[in-house]
């Protein structure tokens, strides 16, 4: 069994978006794990969906560059508005004492 690049080129796309994020955002907190498995996500489904598409003009070798960024962008900007919309986490400070 072999591994074909597109899962490799996908995590290294992660990573560098994801890094991208935290820079433009400033911290990503506990949120870290899930925007880089998003991203991967993202990242695969792009590259395949391109190529299925087979409208994307920057590739690398078999990888297409564009749809994989576009779609582990969507994975990114998922995560952080279910971040945002979502509860807010309780600290120990709030719970009722008994």
């Amino acid at each position: 069994m072999t591994l074909g690049p597109a899962p490799v080129l996908a995590l290294l796309l992660a990573f560098v978006h994801v890094s991208l994020y935290v820079l433009i955002r400033g911290s990503a907190g506990r949120r870290l794990p899930l925007l880089i498995l998003a991203a991967f996500l993202g990242a695969w489904a792009g590259d395949a969906l391109a190529g299925r598409i087979g409208v994307d003009p920057l590739r690398i070798g078999d990888f297409h560059l564009i749809g994989a960024s576009v779609l582990a962008w969507v994975g990114i900007v998922a995560v952080a508005l279910v971040a945002v919309l979502g509860p807010e986490p309780s600290t120990a400070e709030e719970a009722p004492t008994p």
